[in-house]
């Protein structure tokens, strides 16, 4: 944008008078769709339905209206799932799958009244490739020496919509009836998603190349599928069998290779491998064929492994096998006093039991053994070594010690180990003497009862005494005190939590960890008595949460405000105290009664210096919580008003206007608005051009604001921004895009064209037509020129003015049409008539027809005659004028038509547009004998600009 356009854009903008109420409006939403589609029903059963084929893009546009500009959100229903999708107009899934299809909402929402909701439905079209399935059946029949063969062959194929199937054996078309031994029928339960083809009591020529072909009719451009296959007299399901031992069993770091063969099945099967529950194969593990290799092969990759074989006959067969992989996990001890005696000590000429507990895979190979100090012990009658069954419970050995002397008192020592190898054995050893004393839990003094801050790490302590020691276990309680149900989780989200030393260490702690915590012995790694147990309650500081965290107050000066903060939750919650400062001053203080939750601070009259931050901490012994007030003046931001179209037309080549129009958020809240400074930017460049824009009065809510930007370069996009400004100083600013377009005049009495720019007013050339227009001046004659048609000056008589026509020489043909469009105009008041003239030249005796039409919008676009003229007029330029209605938004068509000849040229000039009855409507009157218009406009513009750049030095 040079200095030059932009002073005259600067000097040529102005501001509306004329102020609009009651443009505030909730919005509207209408769903329209763009891109790849199949079909779209506008209704049924009274929702809009849209098809697109699988794989497709699905662009789907959400177009609103209503004022402040509604936020949009588009959301995805299909059963119960509701998905989330961007906030924008235009909904895009590239590569749309089947899951996706449902139905989409656009919510268009503004404030005003209820959200604005349509919804469109999305069918995916599809159709998979068929699967055909056989089964056979071999029943005797009674009193006969013969058996029946029956064999189903079952096509399968998943689609959207359901799919139709035709089978055909060879070359011949099969259908029900055409073959007596042939029957084909669909299930009742699978509702016509399958097609089944019966075969009775096989014969010779049953044997053959069967293929059946899935279709859904072409819908979407989906073509038929098919699938193939032979039957013969070798057909047979698949059988398998595994090459290997089961269970395998190896050593962890070793290598296992796992074979499965088809041992029957025509045709030949496929196998496959899975593990147990659909648990995928290890990440190491390789399949080829049948073999699955497992190598260095861990604890966590034993397990059940099938093997499946499937050929589309009969019932896949399937075998599986389990991997074993040695190893020995989790040793345990417990200590058992005298069942019979209700002392938990261990006395002398009393039974003690020592039981000893470890997992072993494969729990068959577990051995244990007992030492006692480091020699090896055997069953006795005093002392009894007994192991449970490993099927029944994890692998556990006891040793009983009847009738416990002092001599009994040492280290007795549990190995265990895999007959095996393979993997190294566990001791564990247990000292009974007689300091072997049962447990005894505590909390260590002034322990029972903490007190934290949110995020500091707290040590929960109880002291256990005894020996052996036994671990410790911690679990949460109601608050009540009674064991909950299930129990409140502990930090590490189990229901319990293990400890060796007694100390239970909780980092980061949060207020939701409060509560009571009860430590308890385990009877692992101790005495098998009845549990102790001690708890502890922890409590969690924190300081205040309040509300409003941070807002914004906007406020014109002299006003009277308040401002309140809200105490939500704190712990402690007593002793709070409040304090309120503008900025660093401080301004008040209190404390916090039983009976308020809240404070308020007052302010009479704003002055210019209770602008500013405003907090009010609220405190106890954890810290405080803020509430944050920003207290301004500033403006809100203008809404920008979409609704209407903001293109202007104007009569000069290669510029165009556009309509600023906006409303003023919360005008009242603050100070008068006095101007708005308005700035404006070519998109492609960084220099802003800024100007003010003043307002008298005072703008009242919903009140429509307009401005006429001009001299705006074609086709050049420009950024604006509008900022309003008050006493206090500008106002939070508000920015928007305009765009070219082809402009529509909206006062249509303004709209002439006389074809003097290259861009044709903004007619265009209709694309379905066999020629076009061409833009001709009489003072330039082309080769084409033909004597004896068409007219020597424009309409106005001057050699120089353009006007438009057509070249009716060759290669043109008899009835060759061309067309041209006016730009589109806004819909009309109800019941309105405007009138359409123009100038036109009809001179040749090869003249064909001169037609105009009427096209208003629809769809698709009607096209009504309004005016037609044929044959030769003479060699002079004649006005025609007719009376029109239109009903909504509307273009002119223009259409010349080539007669028999060369000499068949038809030219129009000046098009006028005007409100109100034609005062003469009759087709064929006289030219108009008024004056041209002015050639100098342009000439006044540069002079303009040149005085300008005068005055600027």
């Amino acid at each position: 944008m040079g200095v030059v356009f932009g002073l005259l854009w600067l000097f040529t903008g102005y501001l509306h008078g004329a102020r609009g109420q009651g443009v505030y409006a909730p919005p509207t939403v209408r769903i329209v769709h763009s891109g790849q589609t199949c079909t779209v029903e506008e209704e049924r059963y009274s929702e809009r339905v849209y098809t697109i084929r699988e794989g497709e893009t699905l662009e789907l546009q959400c177009l609103v209206t209503g004022h402040p500009r509604p936020q949009i959100r588009w959301s995805k229903t299909a059963g119960a799932a509701s998905d989330s999708t961007p906030s924008n107009e235009t909904l895009r899934i590239q590569n749309i799958n089947r899951h996706q299809g449902g139905r989409y909402y656009c919510k268009a929402d503004n404030g005003l009244g209820s959200p604005a909701i349509r919804s469109i439905r999305v069918d995916v079209y599809y159709l998979d490739q068929p699967v055909i399935m056989v089964h056979q059946s071999v029943g005797e029949m009674k009193e006969q020496f013969y058996f029946e063969r029956t064999v189903f062959l079952r096509c399968v194929a998943q689609s959207n919509p359901p799919v139709l199937y035709t089978w055909r054996r060879g070359r011949e078309l099969l259908s029900q009836g055409s073959d007596t031994g042939v029957e084909i029928y669909e299930p009742f339960f699978t509702q016509g998603e399958t097609k089944i083809l019966k075969l009775k009591n096989l014969r010779p020529q049953d044997y053959a190349n069967y293929t059946c072909i899935s279709s859904v009719r072409n819908v979407c451009s989906i073509r038929d599928r098919s699938a193939h296959f032979s039957l013969s007299n070798r057909t047979a399901p698949p059988a398998i069998k595994l090459l290997l031992d089961d269970p395998v069993v190896v050593n962890p770091g070793e290598t296992v290779v796992l074979v499965c063969v088809a041992s029957a099945g025509d045709p030949a099967p496929t196998l496959s491998w899975s593990r147990l529950g659909g648990e995928e194969l290890p990440k190491r593990s390789v399949v080829k064929g049948g073999t699955l290799t497992i190598p260095a092969v861990t604890m966590d990759d034993g397990g059940a492994y099938s093997c499946m074989a499937s050929n589309n006959v009969g019932n896949p067969a399937k075998k599986s096998t389990t991997v074993l992989v040695r190893g020995l996990r989790r040793g345990r001890f417990w200590i058992t006093p005298d069942p019979y005696h209700n002392d938990d000590n261990i006395q002398i000429g009393r039974e003690v039991k020592i039981s000893c507990q470890v997992e072993a895979t494969p729990p068959e190979e577990l051995h244990f053994g007992w030492l006692k100090n480091g020699r090896p012990l055997k069953s006795s009658e005093r002392m009894v070594i007994t192991h449970t069954d490993t099927e029944a419970t994890p692998g556990t050995t006891n040793l009983d010690i009847i009738d416990l002397k002092f001599t009994d008192f040492g280290t007795y020592t549990c190995v265990a180990s895999l007959r095996n190898g393979g993997t190294p054995e566990i001791s564990i050893d247990v000292n009974i003497s007689s300091t072997t004393v049962p447990p005894e839990l505590s909390v260590p003094r002034g322990r029972s009862h903490l007190i934290v801050q949110e995020g500091d790490t707290v040590d929960l302590q109880c002291l256990v005494s005894g020996k052996p020691k036994p671990i410790i276990l911690w679990a949460r309680l109601e608050e009540s005190g009674v064991a909950a149900a299930p129990p409140p989780p502990m930090p590490d989200g189990g229901e319990t939590t293990e400890s060796s030393d007694g100390i239970l260490r909780i980092n980061n702690v949060t207020r939701e960890m409060s509560g009571t915590y009860r430590c308890f012995t385990s009877q692992y790694n101790g005495f098998n008595v009845k549990p102790r147990e001690a708890q502890i309650v922890l409590a969690v500081q924190f300081p205040p949460t309040v509300e409003p965290v941070r807002t914004e107050i906007r406020q014109a000066l002299g006003r009277a405000f308040s401002l309140s903060c809200r105490l939500l939750h704190a712990h402690p919650a007593r002793l709070l105290r409040y304090e309120w400062k503008l900025g660093s001053r401080l301004l008040t203080v209190g404390q916090f009664s039983e009976q308020r939750d809240d404070t308020s601070y007052q302010v009479r009259a704003l002055n210019r210096e209770g602008y500013g931050e405003y907090t009010c901490d609220i405190t106890n012994e954890a810290g405080a919580g803020r509430c944050s007030f920003l207290v301004t003046g500033k403006a809100y931001p203008p809404e920008f008003y979409y609704d209407t179209r903001g293109a202007l037309w104007q009569n000069r080549p290669l510029v165009y206007g556009f309509r600023l129009q906006w409303t003023q958020m919360e005008p009242n809240a603050v100070d008068r608005i006095l101007a708005y400074r308005l700035g404006i930017r070519q998109m492609s460049q960084s220099r802003w051009w800024e100007q003010e824009i003043a307002m008298e009065g005072t703008i009242q809510k919903g009140e429509l604001l307009t401005y006429n930007l001009t001299e705006l370069v074609q086709p050049e996009s420009y950024l604006v921004r509008l900022t309003p400004i008050t006493r206090y100083g500008e106002g939070d600013w508000t920015e928007r895009v305009v765009s070219y377009s082809a402009p529509v005049n909206s006062h249509l009495r303004e709209f002439q064209c006389g074809f003097q720019d290259e861009s044709l007013c903004l007619f265009t050339q209709d694309k379905t037509d066999d020629f076009d227009w061409t833009r001709h001046s009489a003072a330039s004659r082309d080769t084409k020129y033909t004597a004896n048609t068409g007219p020597s000056v424009d309409r106005t008589g001057s050699k120089q003015g353009f006007y438009v026509y057509i070249e009716t020489s060759r290669p043109r043909l008899e009835g060759d049409r061309a067309r041209l469009l006016s730009p589109t105009f806004p819909p009309a008041a109800a019941g309105a008539t405007y009138c359409f003239s123009f100038f036109y030249h009809m001179y040749g005796k090869h003249i064909g027809a001169l037609n105009v039409f009427l096209r208003q919008k629809s769809q698709p676009p009607e096209d009504d005659a309004v005016w037609s003229l044929a044959g030769n007029q003479g060699d002079r330029w004649r006005q025609a004028k007719v009376n029109i209605q239109p009903n909504s938004s509307f273009q002119m068509v223009m259409e010349g038509v080539r007669g028999g000849g060369i000499e068949g040229d038809i030219a129009i000039d000046d098009v006028t547009i005007e409100e109100g009855q034609c005062k003469d409507p009759l087709p064929n009157n006289p030219p108009s004998l008024a004056p041209p218009a002015s050639p100098h406009i342009c000439q006044l513009s540069v002079m303009l600009s040149l005085a300008l750049i005068g005055w600027l030095r």
